[in-house]
């Protein structure tokens, strides 16, 4: 069985973050394993509290898993502080990490920003060389690549000047009222549009991680990038067409809506 890891925060509402990763490669089939780089207290109404972890049990939690179950892809989501974003980046040279998926959270879908300024600069620095692919929505696209995106041009001339100032592939995730399903990847100077399905559903907290998740666990079983993000994007079709309607706020969706066995019943 190949193997995964995501490096991102716990979501004590099961939506996003550790939870929805590892129930993401679960369904994609690959074994999961986690570095926890935060607990926090939130559901589908809000994050309500957050404690992150220190920088030498963040070390410790990435040395026991990289000495023992070496992972074939790496998924890295939301990482707070300068010091933690540069513990991962020392551990995934140390290791010669592969097939490693930034998704690049800093922004949220409100606009909110979720990372101070110099944690940015050390996200930019330090992770961001690293990745094979990096998976920004519209507004980190923004920042990353200092422009404004309006429209499928823009995402286009974001995600080329990513791709060149960080050399890894940029896969630029419609929304935002911006091609909405669309997803534009860049790799090797060209581009290529990958489109989606509408799916008219409130509930969608944990896409950004479950998509970032599904690509890794297939890059991680041997699939080209193309195909991985090609089988993500279908994943989270699926997942999303499932309409679970849990919570008062924006739920999550059903990772697990593929799963069929006798121990479901």
């Amino acid at each position: 069985m190949k193997t995964a890891l995501t490096i991102a925060g716990s979501d004590s509402s099961g939506g996003a973050g550790i939870q929805a990763d590892i129930k993401t490669m679960t369904a994609n089939g690959v074994y999961a394993m986690s570095a926890i780089t935060a607990l926090t207290a939130q559901n589908t109404t809000g994050v309500y509290g957050i404690l992150e972890s220190t920088p030498d049990f963040l070390a410790q939690q990435l040395d026991c898993i990289f000495t023992d179950i070496y992972p074939d892809a790496v998924k890295t989501g939301m990482v707070s502080s300068t010091a933690l974003i540069e513990v991962i980046a020392d551990k995934l040279k140390q290791y010669q990490a592969k097939n490693i998926v930034v998704d690049p959270v800093m922004v949220a879908t409100s606009g909110s920003r979720l990372i101070s300024e110099e944690a940015v600069d050390a996200l930019k620095e330090r992770l961001l060389p690293l990745a094979t692919l990096l998976t920004p929505n519209i507004p980190e696209a923004e920042v990353l690549s200092g422009l404004t995106i309006t429209d499928a041009q823009g995402m286009e001339r974001a995600a080329q000047a990513i791709s060149q100032r960080y050399g890894c592939a940029v896969l630029c995730k419609g929304g935002h009222q911006i091609h909405d399903a669309d997803d534009l990847l860049w790799r090797d100077g060209a581009s290529k549009w990958f489109r989606g399905r509408r799916i008219d559903n409130p509930n969608t907290h944990g896409t950004g991680c479950t998509l970032s998740s599904a690509i890794a666990s297939n890059l991680a079983k041997g699939y080209g990038l193309d195909a991985a993000v090609e089988r993500a994007k279908a994943y989270i079709s699926g997942a999303l067409g499932a309409m679970l309607d849990l919570g008062a706020g924006r739920g999550p969706m059903n990772h697990l809506f593929d799963l069929r066995g006798e121990f479901l019943l």
